[in-house]
Parts: structure tokens; sequence; C-alpha cells
């Protein structure tokens, strides 16, 4: 079983940028159509880079495999867009196109008051439609720039919050990487640019992700993550495996909402 990647051919994400840029109303788009195969667990990712940086996507998929399961997921994530640019350009289609069984959705980290209420209400309007495709929402909590990590609990509470109200899944990503940060403050999880994740931060928001979409611990799994079905990246942790995977586990066992 391949892993199914779904992009907007580049002409078409570069005539979206220049929307974008002159417009707060984007127009919708056709989406390709999602196709996902047959799996154990067949997953819809939607967000924005910090979805799309370091394939994280495919490393779910990966960890999955390693892990003795099988998982089929696909992706509609562009650059700075929010639920509602989602939902504007017509993101509805590749929700029914795909069935899922479950739908991530991420926006930025959504701290603010106002942004925290905007979450809420565009959570709901993609949930309609995913639950109208037989499937169940998500909420992949991120986490803020470096300058801004004390807000990283208002972060955690918005996504929580949003995931309640549509009584979907909680998945708390950032959280796992404040608990790997007690364990071990020198981890880089940040990219240089201070907000994007390093290789690392998207294993470590991956591991989350797959445990709580699968309710299943992480510490058994080995230092090297290798995947069965080519083309889909090797996870190498090293000697960060045992605190990566402890805060992992530890995040779900007190956070997650499944």
């Amino acid at each position: 079983m391949r892993p199914t990647r779904i992009t907007l051919p580049a002409a078409l994400a570069a005539a979206l940028g220049i929307l974008f840029s002159c417009s707060s109303n984007p127009a919708r788009v056709e989406f390709p159509t999602v196709e996902l195969p047959d799996a154990e667990l067949r997953v819809l990712f939607v967000g924005n880079s910090l979805t799309y940086s370091n394939e994280l996507p495919q490393m779910v998929q990966t960890i999955a495999e390693a892990a003795g399961h099988s998982l089929a997921e696909a992706e509609v994530a562009f650059p700075n867009f929010s639920l509602e640019d989602h939902w504007n350009t017509g993101v509805e289609s590749a929700i029914q196109s795909a069935a899922a069984d479950v739908v991530v959705m991420q926006q930025g980290p959504s701290s603010l008051p106002e942004n925290q209420t905007y979450l809420r209400v565009w959570t709901d309007t993609l949930s309609r439609a995913i639950r109208d495709a037989g499937g169940r929402p998500a909420l992949f909590m991120v986490w803020p720039s470096h300058d801004r990590l004390d807000f990283m609990s208002d972060v955690r509470e918005s996504y929580a919050r949003a995931a309640e109200a549509v009584d979907g899944i909680f998945i708390p990503a950032g959280q796992s990487w404040v608990r790997a940060w007690e364990k071990d403050e020198t981890l880089g999880l940040y990219d240089v640019d201070q907000f994007h994740p390093s290789d690392l931060g998207s294993a470590v928001a991956a591991l989350t992700i797959f445990s709580v979409l699968f309710d299943e611990p992480v510490g058994a799994l080995p230092g090297t993550l290798r995947p069965t079905t080519s083309g889909l990246p090797v996870i190498e942790l090293g000697a960060s495996a045992p605190v990566v995977y402890a805060a992992v586990d530890e995040t779900v066992a007190e956070w997650a909402r499944r």
C-alpha cells in the first residue's frame, strides 16, 4: 500500500497565493479527488505548513507501520491556511471524496480569545462535513512561536475546547513538546525560524498523533522507525528515543481525548 499525498498543482498553488495576497475572501477551487486505499485506519490531514513540514502525515504512517499497523493518509495543507480558508476554497469536496475514518484538522496556535472562538466556529463547520462523510473530527494541537512559549497552555485549551465542542478527538502534540522539554531542555524541537518544527519536533507530534488515533503507547518502539512501504521517511530518534517516548506516553495519558 503506497502513501497517498494530495497537493495542488504548482501553478494552482501559486495562483492561490496571489488570491490570498489580494483578498480575504479566497476563491473556491476544484480540489483533486482524494482516494484513500483500504487500511486499518484512513486519515485525512487538513492544515497548513505545521502539518506538511517534514512530511508529518507520512511520519505518522511510518510509525503505524513500524508498530505493525496499516494506515492510509492524505493531506490538504497550504501555507498560512486557517480552517476558514480551507472551507472557503472548497475543502468540503476533498472531505467527501476521502471518506476518511478520521480528519485531523490544524490551523495556527489560536491562543488569543478571539482566535479561540474562530477555531471553534470553523471546527464546527468542517466537523459537520466530516461526519456527513462518515468520519470523526480530530484537532491537532500545535504550538506557539518560541517567543510566545508562555502561551502554550492557552493553545492547549483552545484546541481541547474546540475538540470537545464537536465531540471530537484531541491530539495534544504541543503538550508533548512541553513534557519532552521538562525531561531534556536541550531537545531541538523548533526549526531555525523558531516556529516551524524541526525533524525531531515533527516526530514528537507524529508519535502523539499515532498514539491517540491507535490508542496505543509508543514506549516499546525502537529508536529507529522503519516503514514497510517504500518512499516513506525513516525516523531516527537515536539517544533521544527514551525521553521522547516517555514524554508522548505521559502526555497522551494525561491530556488526550480519544
